[in-house]
């Protein structure tokens, strides 16, 4: 067999489209090339297959790889292909059976060892390959976040030959199956009970809990307004498991970090008054959430008007 036909995801915003990877063996020259629109990053990923197939103690095929990224005018950024790229090459070149692959998707970045290393976004790539009812083989740094889906069996590994060895059946991987992860709020939460007094405020708070309104508070520095206002994602229903995953995943793709525990809970967001436009709304060339989308289903706090709104 010398074509292989894998899938992966791409990660455009909290959107994860799927990305087939189509690997080629033919005669000529040996030499290994990506087409599909791939950025820097993803070109580079041919050094690391080559690098990780033979610290694997796996052959290098000495004939032209040819290697098809699609759909071909959807940008492709980052090493979250190069699980699949490599698989690729070795199914191609029949050194690892091929019949399973296209019930799977997968996604990884790979070290020069051959070890797959974590991606940001896993948690959008999961709810992608839930419907389209396939299973998911991704970095076991990621097994967490992935887990929080529902009715998708997650497969971790740490290195690209536990992938192998999972597909020649000589041991298969342990699913990761969903876990609750039911924590809502953690012990150290700010509650709106910890304030004295302040009755009119926290009546005005409670309204627009229940409401969902905007709230304008004014008053001079040190008369509680941050104290209050960071209370108020406590007041506020709990938020149901799709508007948690919605949450989740745009935390996920930011360079905030992403705490499984506390994934239930309500975000409070409050970015200083001198952050600019691009702060608050997110964007760049390679686009990513601001304030206004990391408080999403939950409160954005805003000491002082934005220095841009008082041009």
């Amino acid at each position: 067999m010398s074509l292989a036909i894998l899938f992966s995801r791409a990660q455009q915003g909290i959107a994860a489209p799927q990305v087939t990877v189509e690997v080629h063996l033919s005669n000529g020259l040996p030499g290994l090339s990506i087409v599909g629109l791939p950025e820097t990053a993803v070109k580079e990923s041919k050094e690391r297959i080559r690098a990780a197939l033979l610290n694997s103690r796996f052959e290098y095929p000495t004939r032209r790889i040819t290697i098809n990224l699609a759909p071909a005018d959807l940008p492709k950024q980052g090493g979250r292909y190069d699980l699949a790229m490599a698989l690729g090459v070795l199914a191609a070149s029949e050194q690892i059976p091929a019949d399973e692959l296209s019930n799977y998707e997968f996604i990884g970045e790979l070290a020069l060892s051959g070890k797959i290393r974590s991606i940001r976004g896993i948690l959008a790539a999961a709810i992608q390959a839930r419907s389209a009812q396939r299973h998911i083989i991704i970095p076991s740094e990621n097994a967490q976040e992935a887990s929080l889906i529902s009715g998708i069996t997650v497969f971790p590994a740490h290195h690209l030959l536990e992938v192998c060895a999972h597909f020649s059946k000589t041991q298969p991987l342990q699913g990761h199956r969903h876990h609750s992860h039911d924590t809502v709020v953690s012990d150290c939460a700010p509650d709106l009970a910890d304030v004295r007094a302040q009755h009119h405020a926290k009546r005005a708070l409670e309204i627009a809990a229940a409401g969902g309104h905007s709230l304008l508070m004014i008053g001079p520095p040190g008369t509680g307004k941050t104290m209050l206002a960071s209370r108020l994602p406590g007041i506020l229903p709990p938020m149901t498991e799709d508007e948690a995953l919605e949450t989740a995943a745009i935390t996920s793709i930011s360079q905030q970090g992403f705490s499984v525990q506390n994934w239930r809970q309500r975000p409070f967001r409050a970015p200083h008054h001198t952050a600019s436009g691009i702060a608050l709304v997110g964007g760049g060339s390679h686009p990513s959430p601001g304030e206004i989308s990391l408080a999403h289903n939950g409160v954005m706090f805003l000491d002082e008007l934005p220095e841009f709104n008082r041009r």
